[in-house]
């Protein structure tokens, strides 16, 4: 099961200028063959299908454990999309090359790659040998991370910038527990492969805020009470910087997500939002519910009596 929080990994900033070709060039990090999609599937069903949970249980519990992470990845990837599609006209639409986002995606991220393309299932490697999938993990995590790179350097849109910076860092972090990973099954120098791809994540300044926090090094424990003999595993020293890696024994506080304003030419969340939020009101009202939303959210897309937004904190 999935333990659910409210909040995103790293805080993005609220819609600025609309960038429908960089949010198009963003859904390969979600629908991808080396997306967050894939990320969080390949390693679902390979702890899914874990044999022998017992007796290799902290190699069961990284995998595990790192799947959970990848769910978050995938709503942060999201989160990116439509902040970037918000305020886009649909009446401009017509000269993008990514029309989905418009035509049934309601200016919101769909689960295809930067062509429409669906993600594909046959993405999932789940061979049931352990040391073959941590290799496949390996070089999964080395293709997504140069696929952030690029997509880093295509889109300057602010939300873009934030989400690959954070993902560099974190996808570093799993590259280097399937490495250790291997190292203590087979003995293989792991470390003599990094930094693969060569990527100076110290010198791309939305990483650098992220890499003096320590999260390159930490490992977050994303559940209560299990998954906590990764750290047979996760331990040693960061091949690349020589710090000492850490398992953290709770997830991080993450950060409320931005309240996207209606988008009312394409019916999100429909063509009259207000009417849904009197009705929602009145429910609230009779579910014994106080007046104000108990929802913690950065910034409230809701709009006003007067038309204009408001925080809510």
């Amino acid at each position: 099961m999935i333990l659910r929080i409210d909040r995103l990994g790293v805080e993005l900033p609220p819609p600025s200028t609309p960038d429908p070709a960089g949010a198009a060039a963003v859904q390969e990090l979600m629908g991808g063959k080396f997306g967050e999609m894939s990320t969080l599937m390949n390693y679902t069903f390979q702890s899914f299908n874990f044999r022998f949970r017992q007796g290799a249980r902290p190699f069961y519990d990284l995998i595990a454990n790192i799947a959970a992470e990848e769910f978050g990845h995938i709503e942060l990837v999201a989160a990116t999309i439509n902040t970037m599609l918000t305020g886009a006209k649909i009446d401009d639409a017509k000269d993008e090359p990514y029309k989905q986002h418009f035509l049934f995606g309601g200016k919101g991220a769909l689960p295809a790659d930067s062509h429409g393309k669906p993600w594909d299932g046959s993405y999932v490697h789940s061979s049931g040998d352990l040391v073959e999938d941590l290799t496949h993990n390996y070089f999964l995590e080395t293709g997504a991370r140069s696929g952030k790179l690029r997509v880093y350097e295509m889109c300057d849109h602010p939300a873009a910038r934030a989400l690959t910076g954070y993902l560099l860092v974190r996808g570093g972090v799993h590259q280097v527990a399937y490495a250790r990973a291997l190292e203590n099954l087979t003995g293989a120098d792991m470390s003599k492969l990094f930094p693969t791809p060569r990527i100076a994540t110290d010198k791309i300044p939305e990483c650098q805020p992220h890499i003096k926090q320590g999260l390159h090094l930490k490992m977050y424990r994303f559940s209560p009470d299990d998954y906590r003999e990764m750290a047979a595993v996760f331990n040693g020293n960061h091949p690349e910087t020589g710090e000492p890696l850490e398992v953290v024994d709770e997830a991080p506080e993450g950060f409320p997500p931005n309240d996207l304003p209606p988008q009312a030419d394409v019916f999100a969340p429909d063509y009259a939002p207000e009417e849904i939020a009197e009705i929602a009101q009145k429910l609230r009202k009779a579910a014994g519910l106080p007046d104000k939303v108990t929802g913690i959210v950065a910034t409230n897309g809701g709009v006003n009596a007067k038309g204009s937004t408001k925080a809510q904190i």
